[in-house]
């Protein structure tokens, strides 16, 4: 790993705040461009990273890669010695208001459209729509933004707004109200 690289990646291992991280990330160039109200959970600087690029309001959730190439032409080079082969790159960028949940990994030549949720765990391999909700490996369309916004706010299972997170911590009385609920839906009551 580049020295300097690796020294981005130690800072960010030191900012516990994601939004922090972010900022750390736009004020040493690290990627692209990076807009405003951008958190980044992960700590890890990807290998080309100015090919990243971060529109605005965007959450990346922890774990995330962003892969920026691949490294296939160095199997092909050792299978064929002469061929010439290149290293495949190419650029990502993340349009306005997404959220890339946790263990998902974007693969490169990837625009995700503005509006769109990546849920925990998917390998985005296409273009995300705008307006979407995608999910699994391969990422595939599950729903509509849209959709997504009515069935949140239509949940009535959420905790009451005086036991809500406060900087990230959870307090006894959330965490017992969270357990019953828990143990209401799973033992079927």
């Amino acid at each position: 790993m580049e020295i300097k690289r690796l020294w981005h990646t130690l800072r960010l291992c030191l900012i516990r705040n994601g939004y922090k991280r972010a900022e750390y990330a736009k004020r040493k160039g690290i990627y692209n461009n990076i807009g405003e109200n951008v958190m980044i959970q992960s700590r890890k600087v990807p290998l080309y990273s100015q090919l990243i690029r971060f529109h605005n309001n965007i959450q990346v959730a922890s774990n995330v890669t962003f892969l920026t190439h691949d490294v296939t032409h160095n199997v092909i080079k050792k299978k064929i010695p002469n061929s010439k082969i290149p290293e495949k790159i190419g650029c990502i960028e993340i349009m306005d208001n997404v959220f890339i949940g946790s263990n998902s990994t974007i693969l490169y030549n990837i625009r995700i459209g503005p509006n769109s949720l990546v849920a925990a765990g998917s390998v985005v391999t296409k273009d995300v729509p705008p307006n979407t909700v995608v999910g699994g490996n391969p990422a595939r369309v599950l729903g509509t933004f849209n959709d997504y916004l009515q069935k949140r706010s239509l949940d009535v299972n959420s905790y009451p707004e005086n036991l809500k997170p406060v900087n990230q911590r959870i307090n006894s009385e959330l965490a017992e109200f969270e357990w019953k609920k828990f143990d209401a839906v799973k033992s079927g009551k």
